[in-house]
């Protein structure tokens, strides 16, 4: 899913995240918290999604405030990545600098060394965002530019529905 956050100053940034968990409590992906998306959800703690199948003619998008997932719900994703995909997050300070992918490789080569015989431990930093719709907004394509919109907004009384213009 494309993921839109925003600095502080309001500049916008858009990149691509997996996503992870829907259930009725939103949805979830993981990152580095140290991370500039990380950084700007703890921020702003707003984001918005878009998910886009051209095949299919469709799209959903998503804005909504964000929270942090717990730490059991962390670790228990943590366990099912690939171990080579857990000692990448242990040896990448995500979004910072990088001197070389020479000096990551070889972080990444001490780590699996050090744990050549146990468990790849979760960094802290590393965690999962859920983003709690407050809408959602459903596109179809038709012809001639005439397409179909619809738009949910969660509201005390439960979710509302409503029609938009193409």
């Amino acid at each position: 899913m494309a993921l839109a956050t925003a600095a502080r100053r309001g500049a916008p940034a858009v990149r691509f995240v997996l996503l992870k968990a829907a259930d009725r409590r939103g949805f979830v992906f993981f990152t580095d918290g140290r991370s500039r998306k990380g950084r700007e959800l703890h921020a702003s703690r707003r984001a918005a999604v878009a998910f886009y199948w051209n095949a299919l003619g469709r799209q959903v998008r998503i804005e909504g405030r964000v929270e942090e997932v717990s730490a059991a719900e962390a670790d228990a994703y943590w366990a099912t990545r690939p171990r080579a995909s857990q000692l990448a997050a242990l040896a990448s300070q995500q979004s910072a600098a990088l001197a070389s992918r020479r000096a990551l490789m070889r972080r990444w080569a001490q780590l699996r060394r050090r744990y050549r015989r146990r468990p790849v431990p979760r960094p802290p930093t590393w965690t999962g965002f859920r983003i709690v719709p407050a809408s959602i907004e459903f596109w179809t394509h038709r012809e001639h530019r005439l397409h179909d919109r619809e738009l949910c907004v969660r509201t005390r009384a439960g979710w509302t529905r409503r029609l938009l213009q193409p």
